[in-house]
């Protein structure tokens, strides 16, 4: 492993983090928090910035990195971003158990939105200071497209070391390249992204009605598919038929693959229908959209386009990973409970900034079954697996069997785990599903009207590390763990 890369990388990283946090330090003293509040960015930003600005000047040196060497820049820095990240939470206060503060910074650079707060002496969102608010949404947007991405995109020296880290941290079985060079994919998939942001922080000011600094805490966790509200009852808050339609565009559009939206607005809106996992991702969202409607109608809400808002609003929350609320769904028919569940599994589109186990990776494991039964039945038959009129070569199928028996086997494990540290074993499984898919709010006691503060702090490290699994979709933490990955 070419150390003096990995290292120089994850300062690079570091230095990105604490020059946030130095924004963040600067809005909180203009909007007038507490001097506590701005003090402790402030703080954190300069001894984040300094670390990541001495490791960078000390690992100056040869930049080519092997596909080994990009998991390891990839897995470490997300770790090293949480640890400084919690920093703020950490200094003002408002979450003052380590662990806790990592599981928080976590979840937002992971964008999976399972949330500690609010806790202690804060006892709504509402109470906490902005910066650490605004901080706590900034982690999400990074975490979407992926700040190692972000890295990708504005630093050119890492040439051919950019495409293990592009493989390494964006989601799904195949990276797709919109040109030749690494670089200008990563330039052109977060300009799509940051115009998508400004366009949802837009219709949320000027048609939803929410103020500036909601609409772009909002923005910044459905672009990310995180659920981060700055309302304690999160975007029910807002009681907004208007807010509902508009994050549900967005939530659907985030968890569609960027690649998709690069040829929209490059004038190829046709390339959405041509695309098989699209159309099974659009299929699936509507139908499940429809039963949750069915299913709440008459039984919960007496009005037909209340359960229709509803449960389109908590269908397509759940799919994409995102994470908000405006109903408590607990409270709604078993089916409807164990349909949510099932949705947490699947998670969005490849290339999206949803978690899951993925679209593609489900419509090619059906397609698998089939083609065993049919095989079965007709043992001398030719047969292969499908997608969009394609034969999927067998390795592909076989790593994506592979990965689906790996992640039910760590969300069997950490269930396991969890009902150590857990009240039931609803909340045990969900809890991990919840983590794991990077989704947010599980059932029970971490359900829909409750957060993750009274699970003790080693089960708070099992979900930290399911979310990391999660979000780098387990093979890239998980190969650190074998010893012929350290040997040269």
């Amino acid at each position: 492993m070419n150390k003096r890369a990995v290292f120089h990388l994850v300062a690079t990283v570091t230095l990105v983090i604490g020059l946030a946090m130095g924004l963040c330090a600067a809005l909180s003293f203009f909007w007038g928090d507490p001097v506590q509040a701005w003090r402790s960015l402030l703080s954190s930003s300069v001894m984040t910035a300094v670390f990541g600005a001495g490791l960078l000047f000390l690992t100056r040196g040869d930049m080519n990195l092997s596909r080994r060497d990009g998991f390891g820049v990839v897995t470490l820095g997300w770790v090293v971003a949480s640890l400084f990240g919690a920093l703020p939470y950490i200094l003002s206060g408002v979450i003052p158990h380590p662990v806790a503060a990592v599981f928080e910074t976590m979840s937002g650079f992971t964008t999976t939105g399972a949330s500690v707060l609010p806790s202690g002496d804060f006892l709504t969102l509402e109470s906490i200071p902005r910066g650490i608010i605004f901080w706590r949404a900034l982690t999400h947007w990074f975490g979407g497209m992926g700040v190692l991405v972000l890295c990708v995109a504005i630093l050119p020296f890492l040439g051919v070391g950019g495409m293990q880290i592009y493989r390494a941290e964006m989601p799904g079985p195949s990276k797709d390249r919109l040109t030749p060079r690494i670089t200008t994919t990563a330039k052109l998939l977060w300009g799509v992204y940051a115009l998508l942001t400004l366009a949802e922080i837009l219709l949320l000011k000027y048609i939803g009605g929410m103020c500036w600094f909601d609409s772009i805490c909002h923005t910044f966790a459905t672009m990310a598919t995180g659920g981060f509200s700055t309302r304690t009852a999160s975007v029910g808050a807002f009681n907004s038929g208007a807010v509902d339609c508009i994050v549900i565009f967005f939530m659907f559009a985030a968890g569609v693959n960027f690649s998709l939206h690069y040829y929209a607005l490059t004038g190829k809106p046709g390339r959405y229908w041509k695309d098989p996992e699209f159309r099974f991702y659009f299929f699936f969202w509507l139908i499940c959209g429809l039963i949750l409607t069915f299913n709440v109608w008459g039984s919960v809400y007496g009005n037909f386009l209340d359960a229709l808002r509803t449960a389109f609003f908590q269908g397509t929350s759940i799919l994409t990973t995102t994470g908000f609320v405006t109903a408590d769904f607990d409270l709604w028919p078993q089916s409807s409970r164990i349909l949510l569940v099932l949705m947490m599994f699947v998670g969005g589109c490849a290339g999206s900034t949803g978690g899951g186990i993925k679209m593609v990776r489900i419509s090619i494991m059906w397609k698998k079954v089939v083609k065993e039964m049919r095989q079965f039945m007709r043992p001398q038959a030719v047969l292969q697996v499908k997608l969009g009129g394609k034969a999927v070569e067998e390795e592909v199928v076989s790593h994506i069997v592979a990965f689906f028996t790996i992640f039910v086997l760590v969300f069997a494990l950490a269930s396991f785990l969890m009902t150590f540290y857990t009240p039931d074993l609803e909340t045990a499984t969900t809890s991990v599903i919840a983590t794991l898919g990077n989704i947010g709010p599980g059932l029970a006691a971490v359900g829909a009207t409750h957060n993750f503060a009274a699970i003790p702090a080693p089960g708070q490290m099992i979900l930290t590390l399911c979310m990391l699994l999660g979000r780098l979709e387990l093979y890239t933490v998980l190969i650190l763990f074998f010893p012929s990955f350290w040997k040269k």
